[in-house]
């Protein structure tokens, strides 16, 4: 295999797609739709053909081509490493590629079936399928698409056998395969890729290595393609027919229907590479191109770095989001924090008068207890001398008295002091009496002097 170098400058003679005006407003959306990467491999009868193209609504650039020739001959992991070597060295490692069937190997009708909606069409096209092919239905892989206007459905039919035959060898070589379709998917992908042909329709040939093909859009038939035996004359006339085209009208190449690349390798052969560097851009651009994909949907690979750039939007909107909520949060907090702060600055000073309030009721109450503590206490002290006086009677008579909250301290002079203290303790304001002197005998009788706890007071 040899890879052809990357090379950034124009082709000559080619005019850059950007000069030339869109047809239609149509045309000119597609072109600023038209963004992506894609590898396309032809498999040949001996040799497989590989493009890298990079779209961009400014033109279309090809990074490199190169042929693997011999690969049905080799082993499948020799040549994969080339494969694989060849896209690291363009950059190219992460895309799965569009591959294209052998033409004759693939059968591609076209049917009308106006009047039916999308829903429908899938039961429409099946019903009339095992019309369209000679083979086996358990050894039919199909898959179609509307193309054109008027209800022209495009179905491409393959032998089951090939299709696991040639998956089987791209898994082997480690070769990732997004799509497996057929050339007129490809070709209609793009030549439409960047605006369209000519409304009256055209007719274009390739012819390599003793291979025709023939691939023609008319306002009577959207797409015709098919393989021929040389000479290139009848195959054409019988095309011409099919499309309904003038019968002298000039047929063109293949690449000259092709979207003019802006920039590609020096030895580019547009000839040699049409069918794969078609592929590449339907590959490139997969949702401008034909969806006809062949290969089981559990084995196709999406490795396009594209294809993530609404997952990390959707994230990019997630993260802000959550910074623009978490920030609110934040600022309302804040707001509430000033918001309190200004409630309490306004206020501060009726709790503080609150409080003084506070004060001073406990203050006045705790003054009233003590005012009538104190006018208990008058009470009672004179109940406790009222009971002195009962308890002392004459010819008992005092010399000192001294009344406190707590206790009693009395003397004086009796006929019978001894008996006092057993007076003074019956009595229910005293307790705990004692003499605080010995007793003296006296003319009169004896002096003493007593001491007594009052009942009930604070100890």
């Amino acid at each position: 295999m040899t890879p052809t170098e990357q090379s950034s400058g124009d082709l000559p003679g080619t005019p850059a797609p950007e000069t030339a005006a869109p047809s239609s407003a149509r045309d000119t959306l597609r072109k600023w739709l038209a963004f992506g990467s894609g590898v396309g491999i032809e498999i040949g009868a001996h040799d497989l053909r590989v493009v890298v193209a990079r779209v961009r609504p400014s033109g279309i650039r090809v990074l490199g081509t190169a042929t693997i020739a011999g690969f049905r001959d080799e082993p499948a992991s020799a040549w994969g490493a080339e494969y694989a070597a060849f896209l690291r060295k363009l950059g190219a490692s992460h895309l799965a590629a569009a591959v294209l069937l052998p033409r004759r190997e693939v059968i591609v009708r076209q049917i009308s079936l106006p009047g039916v909606n999308d829903r429908d069409l899938d039961s429409a096209v099946r019903l009339q399928l095992d019309t369209l092919h000679p083979f086996p239905e358990e050894d039919v892989v199909a898959d179609w698409t509307r193309i054109g206007k008027g209800g022209a459905v495009l179905v491409g039919i393959a032998r089951r056998s090939a299709l696991e035959r040639y998956s089987s060898l791209a898994a082997e070589a480690g070769v990732k395969v997004a799509t497996m379709t057929f050339s007129a998917a490809a070709l209609y992908s793009a030549v439409h890729l960047l605006g369209g042909p000519p409304g009256n329709g055209f007719l274009a040939v390739s012819e390599r290595n003793g291979e025709l093909e023939v691939y023609g859009e008319s306002p009577s038939s959207p797409v015709f393609s098919a393989a021929f035996d040389p000479p290139a004359g009848r195959a054409a006339a019988m095309a011409r027919a099919e499309l309904r085209l003038e019968e002298q009208g000039d047929s063109v190449q293949l690449q000259d229907v092709l979207p003019a690349p802006v920039a590609a390798p020096e030895n580019f052969d547009r000839n040699l590479t049409a069918f794969a560097y078609a592929a590449a851009l339907s590959n490139a651009c997969p949702r401008l191109a034909l969806r006809v994909n062949l290969l089981p949907p559990e084995q196709r690979e999406s490795s396009s770095r594209a294809m993530f750039i609404p997952t990390l939007v959707l994230v990019g909107v997630a993260l802000l989001m959550a910074g623009a909520v978490t920030g609110y949060s934040v600022l309302a907090n804040r707001r509430y924090l000033r918001s309190l702060e200004a409630g309490i600055a306004h206020l501060e000073p009726v709790a503080k008068r609150s409080a003084a309030l506070d004060r001073a009721i406990d203050t006045a109450e705790k003054r009233t207890v003590m005012l009538d503590d104190v006018r208990r206490r008058s009470k009672t002290d004179l109940d406790a001398l009222n009971e002195l006086t009962r308890l002392l009677p004459p010819p008992t008579w005092v010399n000192s008295l001294e009344l406190t909250r707590a206790s009693l301290r009395i003397s004086g002079e009796s006929d019978q002091a001894a008996g006092l203290l057993k007076v003074l303790d019956s009595s229910p304001y005293f307790e705990n009496s004692q003499f605080t002197i010995s007793l003296t005998r006296v003319a009169a009788g004896e002096t003493f002097a007593i001491r007594s706890d009052r009942k009930g007071a604070p100890k």
